[in-house]
């Protein structure tokens, strides 16, 4: 009994200066009066895939949520007149190769003859410009089969960026004209987009650090990232400031997600407390005072540098760790 009681006041007497030393005295700091509005995630640029020619839509080879490359086919449009054009042409090629076949023969015969008299330079000037003309028929043959083949190339939708597809506006089977929306794709820079009543307007600029929560709308008791304000648009919206902010991380968001973001908005003093002299009990607050134990206490918004204590306490008391 005796021995557990000296051990008992031994650990008591190591344990003293670390139980002095874990002592907080209450003080007003001032800090960023911040003002708790949601940001959406939305990206900085969004553009469309277009159809470059009329025609049915053959092949959608994306759905939503695809991330594509630049140049990537993400729909194929099939226009039947090209594909006959092309059998035409490629028929008319054929009959113009044997009439080639023939000009060559009938060339070769005159030149034989011409050697041997038998012939006249007319003869043979005529054969030589009937080769020529039908050269230069499969030429121009050859040119319009070129151009089909473009024109049927143009059917690949491809994607303008790298990026995500957002939505897909066609279905396979159905008709378009050029010009009309395949696809809409967000590129991959993501921003948080925020709107603030308009007498904070004078407080915004663009640099300014803001903290952004935890991903989605859960608690309010988050671990804060730090974001900068990217741009301020100089044009209210209904009555409110539009900003855009940078952040890292944003890339596995979806766009048209929230998430909280704080902003300064003024200055204001308030008590601070470093997070471990505050404990929650049954979704209570409590801080424990030095000689008067533990009291309720109500916090604010999460601070860099501990937790905000709205009311409880005040500037000079002495408060005891947990």
């Amino acid at each position: 009994m005796k021995r557990a009681i000296l051990t008992a006041l031994a650990l008591a007497a190591l344990l003293a200066p670390a139980a002095r030393a874990a002592e907080y005295v209450v003080k007003p700091v001032t800090v960023d009066d911040r003002k708790a509005v949601f940001g959406t995630v939305e990206s900085v640029h969004e553009t469309q895939a277009r159809a470059r020619i009329a025609g049915t839509i053959k092949e959608v080879s994306v759905v939503e949520g695809d991330k594509v490359k630049a140049g990537q086919r993400i729909a194929l449009v099939e226009d039947t007149k090209l594909v006959v054009q092309l059998a035409e042409i490629d028929a008319r090629l054929k009959a113009l190769a044997a009439q080639r076949e023939l000009a060559e023969i009938e060339l070769n015969r005159m030149e034989q003859l011409r050697r041997s008299a038998a012939a006249s330079q007319a003869s043979l000037d005529q054969a030589r410009t009937n080769l020529t003309v039908v050269t230069g028929q499969i030429a121009a043959m050859q040119a319009s089969r070129q151009l089909v083949t473009e024109q049927q190339a143009e059917g690949a939708v491809l994607a303008p960026v790298d990026g995500r597809i957002l939505k897909v506006r066609s279905i396979e089977g159905t008709y378009v004209l050029p010009g009309e929306v395949i696809a809409t794709l967000a590129e991959q820079t993501y921003v948080l987009r925020i709107y603030l009543p308009e007498r904070h307007a004078r407080f915004l600029k663009a640099g300014d650090p803001v903290q952004v929560g935890a991903r989605g709308l859960g608690s309010t008791d988050e671990e804060l990232r730090e974001g900068r304000v990217r741009l301020v648009y100089p044009e209210l919206d209904h009555g409110r400031v539009v900003a855009d902010v940078e952040v890292s991380g944003l890339g596995d968001f979806f766009v048209g997600e929230r998430t909280r973001v704080y902003v300064a908005t003024g200055e204001r003093e308030t008590f601070v407390v470093p997070a471990n002299f505050v404990s929650r009990r049954f979704g209570v607050y409590f801080v424990r005072l030095k000689g008067a134990g533990d009291i309720v206490v109500q916090v604010g918004e999460p601070m860099k540098d501990g937790i905000e204590v709205l009311s409880g306490i005040r500037a000079g008391d002495v408060l005891v760790g947990p």
